[in-house]
């Protein structure tokens, strides 16, 4: 394998910046997961728990205004009501900002890129009001700190982190003999679904090797997880259905407490099947829809080996000649490709700051969604799909040209000269018929465009 700065930045990163130095080597590659987030103390997000305090805020002054509608105190609680929903909008815009200037500005591309492949692959939604925007702030917890260690701190973490629950419908979930289920006058059962998610998503896989018995013996033992009215965590022995449970053939027993689920979920960690299906997600989005098997089998037995080790993983990933094949077949997803772009135009800090709410809408989200992407909310737990066919549409590529000729030149007071913009958002080889088009534009925003929208761009 021969190592290639241009080309590492554009299939493992966000490729090529004006003002940020290419990546020098694999091991600088590996030693920018494992070292300092420097992007995150950069640009930071707030924890969790400011969330959650707006959501309490929210709900008392929502509650005195429904109790005192006639009133003056109850007319100024509803008029506090909008003033959050207002912050939360302005926090919505900052946050995006944020994530994307982490990906504008970082040296360490690669890490930005696995922080998002597991921000999707443990995805999860805000399903109503303020929740709506809660899931950056759950990956910054939840995701973020944890993708250079062992997979089955990130599982643990993931799984158990109250949005996730909340989006799951965990907190509803009881055993059918627990002393929540068993209350005169109140209805509570078993819900399957965080169960189902972690085994089908999250460790197994699909075609793993579990049945709807073991569904159904796992979704017992994860009752006690739960939330708190206002989102935080708490664990709920009354929920707990009595007694020990098998899954996959290995019994957990009943202690009254999380440390079983915690068991489970580490043995989940390190089973083989959750090797191979996190070895070939990991191919699929950095590689190929369809990776070779010599390269999905190299990365799932050094994870195995490892003991789960994501470093380890990564480390195989980035071995193997297969990840370096020069063809670039795989298409950025709709937010990859505008991420893309920014870094390429190198956007300031200062254009993020100067944006309005109705900014946010009119350059980023609405043009996402057209082009198939509803931000922060994919269609399911299983995330955004890789597959090349779910972007590449008659509508979501006009988007694309549409968005690469319209919005740099209202992010920048001045956009760059075509001629010299090709050669350092694309390297030193640029295809030769998009050099001919550049220089043939009838402008300059036309030009820019073209080299966005290009497949040089569009792919790697």
């Amino acid at each position: 394998m021969s190592f290639d700065p241009t080309f590492a930045e554009r299939r493992f990163g966000y490729g090529l910046s004006p003002v940020v130095a290419p990546v020098a080597s694999v091991t600088a590659m590996l030693d920018g997961v494992a070292g300092q987030d420097t992007m995150r103390a950069r640009y930071p997000l707030p924890p969790y728990r400011h969330l959650r305090e707006q959501l309490v805020r929210n709900r008392r002054f929502r509650q005195y205004a429904r109790e005192n509608p006639d009133t003056e105190e109850g007319k100024a609680a509803e008029q506090k009501v909008k003033a959050l929903r207002r912050e939360m909008r302005l926090d919505r815009l900052a946050w995006f900002g944020h994530s994307m200037l982490r990906r504008i500005n970082t040296p360490a591309a690669f890490h930005e890129r696995l922080a998002a492949f597991w921000a999707d692959h443990f995805t999860t939604i805000g399903k109503a009001g303020l929740t709506v925007g809660a899931p950056p702030l759950y990956v910054e917890e939840a995701v973020r700190p944890f993708i250079a260690g062992r997979f089955s701190d990130l599982l643990i973490s993931a799984v158990t982190h109250p949005l996730m629950l909340h989006y799951l419908d965990q907190n509803i979930s009881a055993g059918e003999n627990s002393p929540a289920a068993q209350r005169p006058g109140r209805k509570r059962g078993l819900n399957e679904n965080l169960a189902r998610e972690v085994l089908e998503l999250h460790t197994l896989g699909v075609e793993g090797p579990y049945d709807q018995a073991d569904v159904r013996a796992f979704a017992n033992l994860l009752t006690g997880l739960g939330g708190t009215r206002d989102f935080g965590f708490r664990f709920r022995k009354n929920m707990v259905e009595p007694g020990s449970k098998t899954v996959l053939g290995v019994t957990y027993p009943h202690t009254g407490t999380i440390e079983p689920i915690h068991r489970a979920l580490k043995d989940l960690a390190v089973h083989p099947a959750t090797a191979r299906h996190l070895a070939r997600k990991l191919a699929v989005h950095f590689v190929s829809d369809a990776p070779p098997d010599a390269l999905v089998d190299h990365v799932a037995s050094a994870y195995l080996s490892s003991g789960g080790e994501l470093m380890a993983t990564y480390e195989a990933l980035l071995d193997h000649s297969a990840a370096w094949q020069p063809e670039a077949v795989n298409i950025r997803p709709p937010l990859e490709f505008i991420s893309t772009a920014l870094r390429s135009l190198a956007v300031p800090d200062a254009t993020f700051a100067a944006l309005r709410p109705r900014d946010l809408n009119t350059l980023f989200l609405k043009p996402l969604r057209v082009m198939g992407f509803e931000y922060q909310r994919p269609g399911g737990p299983d995330g955004w799909p890789e597959e090349d066919d779910a972007w590449v549409t008659p509508q979501g590529v006009a988007a694309r040209l549409e968005w690469a000729v319209n919005a740099p030149v209202r992010l920048l007071s001045e956009l760059p000269d075509p001629r010299d913009y090709v050669v350092k958002a694309l390297g030193e080889v640029v295809p030769p018929e998009l050099d001919f088009a550049v220089g043939a534009a009838e402008n300059r925003a036309v030009a820019i465009g073209l080299v966005l929208a290009s497949p040089a761009m569009q792919r790697r």
